[in-house]
């Protein structure tokens, strides 16, 4: 029988696709802000203060991007279950090693192994989450989800390390304030990184909402 006379067959797939989007949104934009901050905090002159804040954030950031693909999946009703921690703790050790080993290499070869050990790291700890709130046989759903989220990545460090210019608009006059809009190769980074975290968490989400 064709979907269109199961209305509710309809239904149940629109509801799906709209929750799939609206989490991935959600998830995407904690991960931006979570792993932007701490990246802000720690990138350039690191100092004890700056280097614990940005763990904290990270931390929080990473919680949070937890909590709602389990929200999402399950019915649990609190962050603190033993394996949302768990999965937000690989989560923020992973973001560190990350730029641990970017930085130890140096150049465009640390940022290509650090990319790598990054995509490793996310792909194992998608399927963590995965495991944890929504057993099923593995049909390879965290592989790309996790190599599009780290290359990503790879863009946010490679505008940060080797980009320094940027565009202004002309000075706009605003009553008695001028107001000058200025786009750095950081703020197309961070954009690329805003998308590919939407993407990765779209399709992965997408496939664990599908029965």
């Amino acid at each position: 029988m064709s979907v269109i006379r199961q209305p509710e067959v309809l239904g149940r797939t629109t509801r799906r696709r709209v929750v799939g989007v609206t989490a991935a949104l959600s998830a995407a934009a904690l991960e931006t802000v979570g792993v932007g901050l701490w990246f802000g905090l720690v990138v350039g002159s690191r100092t004890t203060a700056t280097a614990l804040a940005g763990l904290g954030v990270l931390f929080c950031g990473a919680l949070l991007r937890t909590g709602v693909f389990g929200a999402t999946v399950t019915d649990l009703e609190t962050l603190v279950e033993p394996i949302r921690l768990g999965a937000a703790l690989v989560l923020t050790a992973g973001w560190i090693g990350w730029l641990f080993v970017a930085e130890l290499i140096g150049g465009g070869v640390g940022i290509a192994v650090g990319t790598a050990v990054l995509a490793g790291i996310l792909t194992g700890q998608f399927a963590l989450e995965r495991r944890a709130f929504r057993p099923r046989p593995g049909d390879g759903a965290t592989v790309v989800p996790g190599l599009v989220l780290a290359a990503g990545a790879s863009v946010l460090l490679t505008t940060a390390w080797f980009f320094d210019g940027g565009l202004s608009s002309p000075p706009l006059s605003l009553g008695l304030t001028t107001v000058v809009v200025e786009i750095t190769a950081l703020h197309v980074g961070i954009l690329v990184f805003a998308l590919s975290s939407a993407f990765a968490h779209q399709r992965r989400l997408q496939r664990a909402l599908d029965p």
